[in-house]
């Protein structure tokens, strides 16, 4: 994501910069996650996180550093590998390759997995971003926000291999494994659907009270689940872009974490400090179950998909915040915080 929380984030830290975890014998929370390990890293700024299967690391997009961290142990490699303002962190299954985003000289870094060494860089178009992996053709789509377009990555070749220009200003992407890519078109509040084959933009998809859509993710029973910047939740039909269901959650939600095991998905937003749990086990079950007690700030993460354990980065922020700027991450207090039952 390029833009960071906003600066209506000053009022709630000035209530509260830490949430209290609920337990797991809680009745509020009937899924009995809650904070159970708090993972410190560096100082910094952070953005997407992803999870390894293979590997079983949690990386974190940290500015100038992949945090890695042992998902079995909880220790934490704090500069696995180098960037220059990291968005995403792609494992490609597979593999040993990892493909980062880099925004600050836009390009997309393919890394070793295995020591962290960089292997290749690859231009992108300007303001590398999200990113996610396609598993029908292979490709790391990489989200070019402010370029308002997708540039195709392959990975084992090293290289970019085409760019689909869907205009605008975009945000994260999920691929359904059959050939389409759902963007989230951040200042038209829409979804576009593309078809990667074919290089175009077949639909799109209006987010009727969806302001400034983040996280976005394809799930369970072709549907797709759109975050929005001004704290709800829209489900749409992934085919024709009907609305299913909307929910109201936190502000500022910046993901929409998908465990298609136990098919759930997870919403951390980031000005309230909580946790949507949203089931999805059927094609009409839409229905959040919980919402859990996270901390605030806590807006991005992901989820290990064979424990159910969720990771999310976060960090207390300097108080009190000047006029025009954004918060910043106070020093010693970054941690990734995770969550399990």
């Amino acid at each position: 994501m390029t833009h960071r929380l906003s600066l209506s984030l000053a009022a709630a830290l000035l209530v509260s910069t830490l949430s209290v975890p609920a337990g797991a014998a809680d009745p509020a929370h009937p899924t009995g996650l809650h904070v159970v390990k708090r993972i410190a890293g560096p100082d910094g700024g952070w953005d997407y996180a992803s999870f390894d299967p293979v590997r079983r690391r949690v990386y974190v997009a940290h500015q100038t550093v992949v945090i890695a961290i042992d998902a079995d142990t909880g220790k934490a490699n704090p500069a696995f590998a180098q960037g220059d303002r990291l968005h995403a962190v792609v494992p490609v299954p597979g593999t040993d390759l990892i493909v980062t985003t880099n925004s600050g000289d836009n390009t997309a870094k393919v890394i070793s997995a295995v020591d962290g060494k960089l292997l290749a860089s690859i231009p992108t178009a300007k303001d590398a971003d999200g990113a996610q992996y396609d598993p029908k053709t292979g490709l790391v789509v990489v989200i070019c926000g402010d370029a308002g377009t997708l540039t195709l990555i392959d990975p084992k070749a090293m290289k970019a291999v085409g760019t689909i220009v869907v205009g605008d200003h975009l945000e994260f992407g999920a691929a359904d494994g059959k050939g389409r890519f759902f963007v989230n078109v951040e200042d038209k509040n829409q979804v576009a659907v593309v078809d990667l084959a074919a290089r175009s933009v077949v639909a799109r998809y209006d987010l009727p009270g969806c302001t400034r859509p983040t996280g976005l993710a394809y799930v369970v029973g072709d549907r797709v689940i759109s975050a929005c910047g001004n704290g709800g939740v829209d489900i749409l039909d992934a085919a024709s872009g009907h609305a299913i269901a909307t929910f109201k959650v936190g502000g500022f939600p910046d993901a929409v974490i998908y465990d298609n095991r136990r098919q759930l998905a997870f919403v951390p937003s980031g000005l309230a400090g909580t946790l949507s749990v949203i089931a999805l086990s059927g094609k009409d079950d839409n229905t959040i179950i919980d919402t859990v007690p996270t901390q605030i700030g806590a807006r991005t993460g992901t989820v290990d998909v064979k424990t159910g354990r969720v990771y999310l980065p976060t960090a207390e922020y300097v108080l009190p915040v000047p006029a025009g700027q954004r918060p910043t991450p106070k020093p010693g207090t970054f941690v990734v915080l995770e969550l399990d039952r």
